[in-house]
């Protein structure tokens, strides 16, 4: 077994003990023995509890930006992006649902799960052809931060099995977000600092999310 096998492996193994027991509950130790792998290898890739969520955002990445062909403008490649790592949290929905519920009461995982998230929206950013250097990038990458961080809220309680509610989520916060700037839209491309709006303009766009129609949980 190679070390990305073994790591899917415990990765599945958490989170279905997530599902079943809740996070809380879940150790690198009781995901390893519930796989059947080597409790030496299991420490030495995964030393923290934390590493279990942390590989997982890594596998969602690897399988967005693994097909680098993608079409479409800025806004459609994004969106297929974005889809793609969605898919693979799909697969552990049950578990991450019990991550996310423990989230409120466990600060210090929120905040490395928050810093990992917008270096992954960075890489998102890149592949879809969004220029994310200087300040102007600093600002795009936590707009895009925010697509995902609202898109993920309703995907939590999207029961539909082609997730239609959070696709119809992600294209409203893609439009939202156009318009303050993250990527051209129409013709105009040089208006506000090439399109993009002030970090202000980034709380005013958290605050359209908030009054989203669309019901949807805090992570």
């Amino acid at each position: 077994m190679d070390n990305d096998d073994f790591d899917t492996a415990l990765v599945s193994a958490a989170l279905t003990l997530a599902q079943d027991r809740g996070w809380s509950s879940v150790t690198v130790l009781a995901a390893a023995r519930q796989a059947g792998l080597a409790l030496p290898k299991a420490r030495q890739r995964f030393p923290l509890k934390a590493s279990i969520l942390l590989r997982l955002g890594r596998m969602a990445d690897d399988v967005a930006l693994a097909d680098d062909m993608i079409c479409g403008d800025v806004r459609e490649r994004l969106f297929d992006l974005l889809m793609r790592r969605l898919d693979v949290f799909q697969q552990y929905r049950g578990g991450l649902q019990s991550v996310f519920r423990t989230l409120p009461m466990d600060p210090a995982l929120a905040i490395l799960l928050g810093g990992t998230t917008v270096e992954s929206m960075r890489w998102i950013a890149d592949a879809a052809g969004v220029n994310t250097s200087g300040v102007v990038g600093f600002v795009r990458v936590n707009m895009l931060v925010a697509v995902w961080t609202h898109t993920l809220r309703v995907w939590e309680k999207d029961e539909s099995p082609d997730m239609g509610s959070t696709m119809a989520a992600l294209d409203l916060a893609l439009d939202k977000a156009g318009r303050f700037g993250l990527f051209p839209t129409g013709g105009n491309t040089d208006t506000n600092q090439d399109g993009l709006a002030d970090l202000e303009d980034v709380a005013d766009m958290d605050t359209a999310f908030a009054s989203n129609t669309i019901s949807a949980p805090h992570a």
